[in-house]
């Protein structure tokens, strides 16, 4: 299964997001530390979630990369997020 799967399949049964965008930026980092040819090695997520709600920044950081433990061992270097609860400016 592809890394971006996972992580769409993670984060919805996690945290039942209103949004997520997960972009693979791997492309972008080749020769980077970490990047692989066969890519999904960088990616920037963008979340929007009720669970998020009361959460500091590094909370929410913390709820998704407890979700994505087994993706950030295995191949995926750099994860870039963004956070937001329902309401939030921006979001």
């Amino acid at each position: 299964m592809e890394y971006a799967t996972r992580i769409r399949e993670k984060l919805t049964a996690g945290l039942t997001p209103e949004r997520l965008e997960i972009v693979d930026d791997s492309a972008r980092h080749a020769g980077h530390a970490g990047a692989d040819a066969a890519g999904e090695t960088h990616f920037h997520v963008t979340v929007v979630s009720a669970a998020f709600t009361g959460k500091s920044r590094v909370e929410r950081q913390r709820m998704v990369y407890a979700l994505l433990a087994e993706e950030l061992r295995e191949r995926v270097h750099a994860l870039g997020l963004t956070t937001g609860a329902p309401g939030e400016a921006g979001f």
